[in-house]
């Protein structure tokens, strides 16, 4: 069995998708429409920057969402490997759960690239600038993460917002208790704690305005039934129901990505083979969490044509 996977905004870098479009008609397409659907120029700046505007927030989601489907598309259209066919589940870590739904052809992929560009938008406005934060704990799993975020909250929040894999764990809330958190981390049993470069605490409680913006827009939005069911962020259970989606696309914005429970349910499902599409930051994840699945990445057009010979 095979699960299709997507990452999350960390993932962007100035260039990508250029050498996968000047191969590829298909992949060209697939940046264009996400341009059309959002009115901006958005490949150029996927491929040319510069960095910063990249790293925004309403441009990186769309952008690693537009890459990623580019890659997918190229392998069906061109080396003729239906998801549908090939994949068992799809499954993506935070914004990539949007783009596993467009993967699967439960959300088109001019409404994902808008969804996204809002979801963008909303979780910036949702904390102001210096407010949040996050960290990253590196030798920590998820109960050793929440005693020290308990530990420094101090009547502030400070959650873990992604169980990655068992060991790190990423924690997201106010400033002040993001940094105790750190300060306490290696004392506490962590190998290392870092403060991450985001414009805003994902995946926290403060995050509720945006959770509250995604319900409106996600209410007007058409989603049907994946092709193969998506392992949904929220529950690390399969799903399928177009209503039970969207309603875990709202609640994943403030709840924990649990990213590690996933691909283990997964894994116990009889998933031994995970494909990522555009990034190479889930597959080491994968390795960590289940060292006994293969975990391939798929970015260039030499990766595409490796995966067809295997499929």
């Amino acid at each position: 069995m095979r699960a299709f996977i997507f990452s999350g905004q960390g993932s962007q870098s100035v260039g990508m998708g250029t050498a996968l479009a000047a191969a590829s008609p298909t992949a060209r397409a697939v940046f264009q429409e996400v341009d059309d659907a959002l009115g901006q120029h958005l490949f150029r700046l996927m491929t040319e920057g510069p960095e910063a505007d990249l790293e925004l927030t309403e441009n990186a989601q769309p952008a690693i969402m537009a890459n990623a489907i580019a890659t997918l598309r190229v392998l069906e259209q061109e080396g003729g490997v239906r998801l549908a066919d090939t994949a068992d589940y799809v499954a993506g870590h935070s914004l990539g759960e949007y783009t596993s739904l467009c993967a699967a052809g439960a959300i088109d992929l001019a409404t994902t690239a808008r969804l996204l560009k809002h979801r963008g938008l909303a979780m910036q406005a949702a904390v102001p600038v210096g407010i949040g934060a996050m960290a990253v704990l590196l030798g920590a799993d998820l109960t050793m993460a929440r005693a020290i975020a308990e530990a420094a909250a101090a009547g502030e929040t400070c959650t873990v917002a992604n169980d990655n894999d068992p060991s790190q764990v990423v924690i997201s809330g106010h400033r002040g208790a993001i940094e105790r958190a750190v300060a306490l981390a290696k004392d506490m049993g962590a190998k290392r704690a870092l403060l991450l470069q985001v414009s805003a605490p994902f995946h926290c409680p403060l995050m509720q305005p945006a959770a509250e913006a995604m319900e409106k827009a996600l209410a007007e939005a058409r989603i049907d039934a994946p092709l193969v069911p998506l392992f949904a962020n929220i529950t690390a259970a399969p799903v399928a129901d177009a209503d039970t989606i969207r309603r875990l696309l709202v609640e994943q914005v403030t709840g924990m990505v649990r990213w590690r429970e996933s691909v283990l349910a997964m894994y116990a499902a009889g998933v031994e083979r995970f494909v990522e599409f555009g990034g190479k930051v889930l597959t080491p994840m994968v390795k960590r969490i289940a060292p006994d699945a293969t975990g391939t990445s798929v970015v260039t057009m030499d990766d595409v044509e490796a995966l067809v010979k295997v499929l």
